[in-house]
Formats: structure tokens, sequence, C-alpha cells
């Protein structure tokens, strides 16, 4: 996503109050708290605490150790936002998940990027290959009945890739808030329902 901007309110004061929004969020609706759906709660807070903490949107190609490689913490692209929520709350590494199945299933990834092999620094901060993997592994469904802990996908102006967690949290329209960066750092919003090309995928790994 490239950076957004307009308006009087600073991305400052706008992470301050996603920030404040996440800290007092309403309490989970009660079939989420019922349904035994604590890996899902816990994959919200974690996406959540990147709020005030990763501020900026960067889509600089960065040189990654590997596994658990990962730009500074203060920056990234929305894809980060849940590499780091599932590392955080799963131990679980996209970037080695998505290197080991683009290695040996080269072909069954898209080819829009040029490439002839794999490049452990950047395969799994692209949305069309996450988006690839999830429905390798089974966990796409169908876009009815979106529950929080759901990843969204998305093409903003029909082509660009876009990707968040949906959260605990509705906005008055009753649909569910999504945890992403879409250009002001990781924040808590619906705006994520205004692009099309929706794709939902739930993946809670034990």
């Amino acid at each position: 996503m490239m950076p957004q901007s307009g308006g009087t309110i600073s991305v400052m004061e706008i992470n301050r109050r996603s920030y404040l929004a996440g800290l007092f969020a309403l309490p989970l609706s009660p079939a989420f708290a019922t349904r035994g759906e604590t890996k899902a709660a816990r994959l919200i807070i974690k996406a959540r605490t990147q709020i005030g903490v990763t501020t900026q949107y960067d889509p600089a190609y960065v040189a990654l150790d590997y596994p658990g490689g990962d730009v500074p913490e203060d920056r990234g692209v929305c894809i980060d936002v849940i590499i780091r929520a599932y590392r955080d709350a799963f131990d679980f590494d996209f970037q080695k998940h998505i290197h080991e199945d683009m290695a040996a299933n080269f072909g069954a990834y898209p080819d829009r990027w040029g490439l002839t092999r794999t490049d452990r620094n950047i395969d799994h901060r692209r949305v069309p290959n996450v988006e690839t993997w999830l429905e390798r592994h089974g966990h796409e469904v169908s876009t009815g009945d979106w529950q929080p802990g759901d990843i969204m996908t998305c093409r903003v102006g029909e082509t660009l890739p876009h990707i968040g967690i949906l959260s605990s949290q509705k906005d008055r329209l009753g649909r569910w808030k999504a945890i992403h960066n879409i250009g002001l750092g990781t924040l808590e919003d619906s705006r994520i329902w205004s692009y099309g090309q929706q794709r939902r995928f739930r993946f809670l790994p034990s």
C-alpha cells in the first residue's frame, strides 16, 4: 500500500487514538468469547500491540536474518502486521514456512516479479505469496460470516494487494474493524471494507 495523507489530524494523533481504542476496546462479542476462540483473541491482541509502535509505512527491500527475520519494528507494510502477529501469538514464522513451500513448489506461486528462484528476504512479505500458501494449506474459507481473527486480503484500486486481521471491534455499520497498515503505520479501522476482490482465510496454528 502507498502512504495516504490528507486532513488536519497528524499521524501521531491518529496512532494515539487508535492505540487508545485498542486499550479500551469493547469486550469480545458473546459468540466470540464462548466458542473457545482463544487463539483468535490471542492473534488480535498481538496484532493490536503494534498500534503506536509500527508508525511508518516503508516498502523498502531489506536483507533479513533467516529464520525469524524482520524489518525494524517501527516500520513495514501491511503484511508485516500479519507476520509479527503470528510470530508473537503462535511462534509461527511465515518467512520459514513460505520459503520452504516455495522452494519445493516454486511453480505453484505467482509469477509476477520475474524471479527464477526463492528470495528469503521478500517472498513472505508479498501478499499474493501469503494468499497462495494459505490456500495451498487449506485455510481459505468463504467470504460470508466474517469472524474476529480472520485474515482479509483485497485489492486497492483493483490491483494493489492488501491484507489485515479482523479485530474484535465493530464500526457503526456493524462491520468488524481490521488491524492493518495501509499507509500510516498499524491502525485499527474499517477502511479495508472499501476495497474489492476480498478473500478470507482462517489460520489459527496449534
